[in-house]
């Protein structure tokens, strides 16, 4: 998969220390099942476990992982989705006496070091034998809620700006946790996660949010379904 966009090697952006911080710390894969919500039967995939040992990652998902819906989930772009073990304790304080487990949120990997804030589409990473590239952030359906038994997470997951992102893989190879996260470039136009998620979801843009929009559409790692919503929003604005 070519990316393109510009970008800079990974010794002219972290640091060694920042490097080793950064690591996979849970692998998880779950398969389609049923379950009933709101007197219906939904298929889901949303239900992930911890897997030990080596994984094999390819172009799609990892061994022993699929997606329920493919009109909306998988794909190269959507191979694999993150989730930050740093946002654990945040949803442990917003949802008490709820116990949460690793994959809770239907991540592929659980990962330690990676925030939204600081995570670009284009960014391109080293797990295990495999590369890897981000290419979105997460916008839930309604399975979210339905993984929670809660009609308004998907709407306090958005509000968080907690999303977790979508990787595509860009060499196939074998990843566990524990694995050491390592940068192999970045895209220099980058937009951070954060603020792909923040102009999605945006009733109104700014000049602000109209300049962010605009360098947002020139990451050519980010989805041209993403792009194209973004130039829509532009025009419906005027701006």
């Amino acid at each position: 998969m070519c990316l393109g966009g510009s970008i800079v090697g990974s010794s002219e952006t972290r640091t060694e220390k920042d490097q080793r911080e950064m690591k996979l710390v849970s692998v998880n894969t779950g398969l389609p099942r049923e379950v009933t919500w709101r007197g219906r039967e939904v298929t889901t995939s949303i239900y992930k476990q911890p897997v030990e040992g080596r994984v094999a990652l390819r172009r799609l998902n990892l061994d022993g992982d699929r997606q329920a819906d493919l009109s909306v989930h998988g794909g190269e772009q959507k191979a694999v989705y993150c989730y930050p073990i740093e946002h654990y304790d945040y949803w442990k304080k917003e949802l008490p006496g709820r116990k949460l487990a690793m994959a809770n949120f239907g991540e592929n990997f659980t990962t330690e070091g990676l925030l939204e804030d600081s995570v670009h589409p284009g960014d391109q990473f080293s797990v295990g034998s495999a590369e890897v590239a981000v290419t979105q952030p997460r916008l839930p359906c309604y399975k979210l809620g339905v993984r929670f038994q809660s009609d308004d997470m998907v709407k306090r997951f958005l509000a968080s700006g907690r999303t977790g992102f979508y990787l595509a893989v860009t060499r196939e190879g074998e990843v566990g946790a524990g694995d050491e996260i390592e940068v192999i470039a970045r895209d220099l136009n980058g937009v951070p996660i954060s603020e792909i998620t923040r102009l999605y979801v945006a009733k109104r843009y700014g000049e602000e949010e109209a300049a962010s929009v605009r360098r947002a559409l020139r990451i050519t790692a980010l989805p041209e379904s993403r792009r194209e919503y973004f130039r829509e929003r532009l025009q419906k604005m005027n701006l």
